[in-house]
């Protein structure tokens, strides 16, 4: 990959949050993770509603990125359009809903067919493409789930899923989120810059 060109707005970015948080106590992958989702969201509040399950399931998502071998797969159209670095597969245009599957439930189905299993699932939307993920895991094999959804109606709960259900993850506990924060935390994985 070329060296990405940092634009000065970025680099000032970081400056002042930097200069308002101290992020150097986490793992290098943790902190890039983290450190993006508060540029992109100017939510310092991530700092603490942000949960990694381990700095080693973010360096075997970086790993399988960079190496080709993971595919990326978003829930929405917003969230594979944050994703700079590469495409992003995403099928809610063609899913169609059906009785007790929502569309974001059948486009995880969808991906699902056309991936296969070792994805970097990106959630930045629809609560019910989180769980119809946890659901499908066991197929699925995700190398990471990006869960992210934004709501007030099942975003903390199927983030709360994802937690329990043990699978190598990148979450936050609250109710906040969308398709910027859910973009920008795999976008911390795609460019080594971020985490050096």
């Amino acid at each position: 990959m070329t060296p990405r060109t940092v634009h000065p707005i970025e680099q000032e970015s970081y400056r002042i949050l930097r200069a308002r948080a101290d992020t150097s106590a986490l793992p290098p992958l943790t902190r890039a993770v983290t450190e993006r989702v508060v540029h992109a969201s100017a939510d310092l509040d991530y700092l603490n509603d942000l949960v990694v399950s381990s700095e080693a399931d973010l360096a075997r998502a970086a790993g399988a990125l960079a190496d080709g071998t993971a595919a990326i797969v978003a829930d929405v159209r917003m969230v594979a359009a944050g994703i700079t670095a590469r495409p992003a597969v995403c099928r809610l245009r063609e899913a169609r809903s059906g009785p007790g599957l929502t569309r974001s439930a059948a486009a995880v189905r969808l991906a699902l067919e056309e991936t296969g299993p070792g994805a970097v699932w990106v959630v930045g939307c629809a609560p019910t493409a989180l769980e119809e993920l946890i659901r499908l895991a066991e197929e699925a094999r995700p190398a990471l789930v990006i869960g992210l959804p934004v709501g007030f109606v099942g975003a903390a709960e199927s983030k709360q899923a994802l937690r329990e259900s043990g699978l190598p993850a990148v979450s936050n506990r609250s109710e906040k989120g969308g398709s910027a924060v859910a973009a920008a935390a795999v976008n911390a994985l795609l460019y080594p810059d971020l985490h050096r």
